[in-house]
């Protein structure tokens, strides 16, 4: 399933140093364009999400709603976490694909759930 490759890209990501976590750290990464894609929990706050959106759609980042907190923050490597940038273009590229691949659907201002 393409969800176990999606969070093997973002675990290998982190030990690169290439992902920012935490919504403050994602958003100043998204407003210094370093960003290439953000990832937000399916189970993040209403607000949260609408926050990345609408930041994502003015910066031109791709967006995505993904897993859950806790897993994120496992395969980050941190307790839990909400919200996560890519900074690398070539992980983002990858994650983009296995995004596009299955039930996630999400370019440019539209949201993607996990349907499982």
């Amino acid at each position: 399933m393409n969800s176990k490759k999606i969070y093997s890209m973002i675990s290998l990501c982190a030990k690169a140093g290439r992902l920012v976590s935490g919504n403050f750290s994602v958003e100043k990464a998204v407003k210094n364009g370093s960003a290439c894609a953000v990832i937000v929990a399916c189970d993040a706050a209403h607000n949260t999400k609408k926050l990345f959106d609408q930041k994502c759609n003015f910066y031109e980042i791709p967006y995505f709603e993904f897993g859950d907190k806790d897993s994120l923050g496992k395969f980050v490597g941190k307790e839990f976490r909400t919200s996560i940038a890519i900074l690398d273009e070539g992980f983002a590229k990858q994650i983009i694909k296995y995004m596009t691949m299955g039930s996630w659907e999400r370019q440019a201002g539209k949201k993607v759930r996990e349907d499982v």
